[in-house]
């Protein structure tokens, strides 16, 4: 086991292995982020082979997520299992109101605690923390419903603390940007649809792959307006390059690319929803 000398995770990390050796055999919901790859890793260093990763891969998972994910298990051999579902048995996740996520994460979720139930684990466990409690977050109230528990909030791991002790640990995601579904990119009411979905992800992965380290599609009809980092606005605005993402956005069937001067902003579109 690796010793943390983070001050102020120190404490909460020794907690929080205390914590995971009550809970006996736990399934930790992955999705290879900062949070789930700690959870698990320490979950790991402390269970042995009573924990196990689960990734639920529904359409909202971007491509590149997953493979990024399972290249993070394989590379800390960290166990996982990979868990492939359509989600079309859950209409109200489609329909795409604003309690999509707790729809959304209900689903998920139940797959876990159905393969807890059969396997044997006693928990399901999640990478929820301290800073998510003030967000919008209709899919934690899901977790809460479940029974579904959360580790690095009960022993009061922030972001930051999380990222400083996975960086101590030598993790790789210690300083990963924040990721989101793909459905985060679709105004509140406006149905999702598979074709929809991949249309976006094509668009991420062009921005992506011209460079940018940071970006979301935000779609708003012909409308495709772009966020990246402020930083990165003067790479985003070279003539060549503005022109590659232009006409492969417009490929797309985008009719206007605007840029979002406020530049990347988690969670944009929770500005749209009508309380």
């Amino acid at each position: 086991m690796s010793e943390v000398k983070y001050s102020s995770g120190n404490m909460k990390y020794e907690k929080l292995k205390e914590n995971l050796l009550a809970l006996g055999r736990v399934i930790v919901a992955f999705s290879g982020g900062v949070d789930s790859t700690f959870l698990l890793w320490v979950s790991r260093e402390t269970l042995g082979e009573n924990v196990l990763g689960v990734l639920v891969d529904l359409p909202f998972l971007p491509r590149r997520e997953r493979e990024e994910a399972e290249k993070v298990a394989r590379d800390l051999r960290l166990p996982l299992k990979v868990i492939e579902i359509s989600g079309e048995d859950e209409p109200l996740i489609w329909r795409n109101t604003k309690e999509r996520c707790y729809f959304c994460k209900k689903r998920m979720m139940r797959e876990l605690l159905a393969l807890a139930q059969k396997e044997g684990y006693a928990w399901v466990v999640d990478g929820t923390n301290q800073d998510d409690e003030g967000d919008f977050r209709p899919g934690f109230r899901a977790t809460q419903e479940l029974g579904i528990r959360h580790p690095l909030l009960e022993v009061g791991f922030t972001k930051y603390e999380i990222r400083e002790v996975s960086r101590e640990l030598h993790l790789p995601t210690w300083d990963k940007p924040a990721s989101s579904c793909l459905a985060t990119r679709i105004p509140y009411g406006v149905e999702i649809t598979l074709p929809l979905l991949h249309r976006i992800e094509q668009g991420e992965e062009l921005l992506h792959n011209l460079g940018f380290s940071l970006s979301r599609l935000r779609h708003h009809g012909e409308v495709a307006r772009l966020e990246i980092s402020p930083e990165e606005f003067p790479l985003l605005l070279e003539g060549e390059l503005r022109q590659k993402v232009v006409s492969g956005l417009q490929a797309l069937g985008y009719t206007f690319i605007t840029l979002d001067l406020e530049g990347y902003h988690s969670g944009s579109m929770n500005r749209l929803r009508s309380d």
